[in-house]
């Protein structure tokens, strides 16, 4: 009986064990668990332990303790490993593709050929990280109390369930969804999501925007870093044009009289003598009436010295007349 018939009896013998769930990130080792017990302990020189997809490929094959890497399809050659502790095949640098059933079956090498003695199915899901949801304001601001923006995250897998924005004010936080866009990498069969979305803005209050990704099928939350917009200073309303205009006249009308006022003073400080020129006039006008007095009274009282002597002499000259005689 050939490799190929035991294979097809085997899938129609146990096709309703369970199978086991295994897990594997993108780009990394994904496990496939065959759990043989080995009751018997038997030897790998006695065994043909083989791993294969759903659709009958060969991932591994060691016969009688040696690997048999021509029996395995080239989608795989050099991506396994097999834990012999464990009885684990391991598949090295997992892709998106490569989600799905995986069997593994054990035979014992007997006298009279191959005899099956243990097979596991096991089903591999892929996971692959979404990167942090990223917000970005399609205007640095806003029109009539509304904000416009986008949110994005790239390279995740599976397809998220929900992407949406929560509002966050002081008072109260609100849910604002939106249709998820989204794009598959038709080579690593990653996601692309977005959405975008205009949201009503108070503006008296601060506001906080976070971008929420839900995923599945873990139902994780993935939230980007908060956009925050300051609340806005109170509009106050317009001042009428007729105040404007009254407002500019008295400001004019002042720095005009300012102007006239500070000229004519200075003005007047160059035409009128200071006080203490008027002072020195003053004194000077005294001290030459003063001398002009004194020159009077000089000269009178060299008149009446004169005076004096002519009458003394004339007075002599009477006498010498009288005693002639």
């Amino acid at each position: 009986m050939g490799l190929s018939n035991i294979l097809f009896v085997m899938v129609l013998l146990l096709s309703g064990a369970a199978s086991l769930k295994s897990q594997a990130y993108f780009n990394e080792t994904g496990e496939l668990p065959c759990h043989f017990t080995n009751s018997q302990n038997l030897s790998l020189d006695e065994l043909v332990i083989f791993w294969q997809d759903q659709d009958n490929l060969v991932l591994y094959e060691l016969y009688r303790g040696q690997e048999k890497p021509h029996n395995v399809n080239s989608k795989y050659m050099g991506r396994t490993s097999f834990d012999q502790a464990t009885w684990t095949l391991r598949l090295h640098n997992v892709q998106i593709k490569d989600k799905g059933s995986y069997q593994c079956f054990i035979h014992h090498k007997g006298p009279h050929g191959l005899v099956p003695i243990h097979q596991m199915s096991s089903d591999l899901s892929l996971l692959a990280n979404f990167s942090q949801p990223e917000i970005n304001l399609l205007t640095n601001h806003t029109e009539n109390s509304v904000i416009n923006l986008t949110c994005s995250s790239t390279q995740g897998y599976p397809e998220p369930q929900r992407m949406y924005m929560l509002l966050n004010t002081k008072n109260s936080t609100t849910e604002h969804d939106a249709d998820m866009k989204k794009s598959q990498n038709n080579i690593t069969e990653l996601y692309n999501v977005s959405i975008r979305v205009s949201l009503p803005i108070p503006p008296e209050t601060n506001v906080s925007i976070v971008c929420v990704l839900q995923l599945e099928p873990s139902k994780t939350l993935l939230f980007s870093l908060p956009c925050n917009i300051d609340a806005k200073p109170p509009v106050q309303p317009p001042v009428p044009d007729h105040i404007l205009w009254i407002a500019a006249l008295l400001v004019t009308v002042v720095v005009v009289c300012g102007m006239v006022s500070f000229v004519t003073l200075r003005k007047r400080k160059k035409k009128q003598p200071g006080p203490s020129n008027e002072c020195g006039e003053t004194i000077k006008m005294n001290r030459k009436a003063s001398e002009q007095t004194k020159n009077r009274a000089e000269v009178h009282e060299r008149s009446d010295d004169a005076q004096c002597d002519v009458n003394i002499l004339k007075t002599a000259s009477d006498d010498n007349s009288t005693t002639d005689f």
